[in-house]
């Protein structure tokens, strides 16, 4: 911890398993001339490693006082430094084909990937660093348990893999709970069409609000019965048996506001 005190607010435990460095970076495989940028460097684990590989990271992190340790580290050639919150930070500016790194705090995990889903135009790919159960929930497959909005929602526009699980010991303070690395590369051309993306959202979101209801009840202000039946909906399913085709479909048809 090199005398810093973890901060919950910030849901800070720093990686600390040189083992486990070693395998993301390596999955990372990053190439000179990468454009890389690495979310909460915290204490450079990560950052390091991926400065010797590359020469030069860009890096978002919140905490003053690791900013001003990290600024003392490395020299501007290596570290592009940016102070601020990576929620409300605008991901375009470092430019296209980014490459975005991070241990996500656990606290703010799902919010930052939809931050990050806005920017897949522009990303090439991510590795993040989540709780083991968070990533379970992005690679489901429907009429699972983990399967829900987070499913549907980052895989409208990535292809999600997890790669391996990081035991609790290998971090700083140890988390109560294992993690696991994930990699999400966007689909570009292969997304599904959607001709109203906040419509497909809100579909989405009502379908999973109470999972019990069926989709008849749960999407009775969005979705009349003739519309579920039009887009090849049972009325009488629930928002965990449909595929992720199957929420494009519907909102596409409710967004032509006619049934079929």
């Amino acid at each position: 911890m090199h005398g810093h005190q973890a901060r919950k607010r910030f849901g800070q435990n720093f990686l600390a398993d040189a083992h486990y460095v070693r395998r993301i970076v390596a999955a990372v495989d990053p190439q000179p001339g990468d454009n890389v940028v690495e979310i909460g460097p915290g204490l450079a684990a990560l950052t390091g490693d991926l400065i010797e590989r590359i020469g030069h990271v860009s890096a978002v992190e919140i905490d003053r006082d690791l900013a001003a340790r990290l600024r003392a580290r490395f020299t501007p050639a290596q570290l592009t430094l940016h102070e601020a919150d990576a929620l409300a930070f605008d991901f375009a500016s470092f430019g296209p084909r980014l490459r975005v790194v991070g241990n996500l705090p656990y606290n703010i995990s799902s919010p930052l990937l939809f931050h990050l889903a806005e920017y897949d135009s522009m990303l090439h790919d991510l590795h993040v660093m989540l709780q083991k159960e968070v990533v379970a929930r992005m690679t489901a497959s429907p009429g699972t348990a983990d399967y829900g909005r987070l499913t549907v929602m980052l895989g409208a526009k990535f292809r999600i893999t997890r790669l391996f699980v990081v035991p609790a010991g290998a971090f700083r303070p140890a988390p109560k709970v294992e993690s696991a690395l994930a990699r999400l590369v966007p689909l570009h051309d292969e997304k599904p069409s959607l001709d109203d993306e906040a419509l497909f959202a809100r579909v989405v979101a009502a379908a999973f609000a109470q999972r019990r209801k069926t989709l008849r009840n749960a999407l009775s202000a969005l979705a009349s019965t003739q519309q579920l039946e039009a887009a090849g909906i049972l009325p009488s399913a629930r928002g965990e048996t449909l595929a992720l085709g199957d929420f494009a479909r519907l909102a596409n048809v409710l967004a032509a506001g006619s049934v079929l």
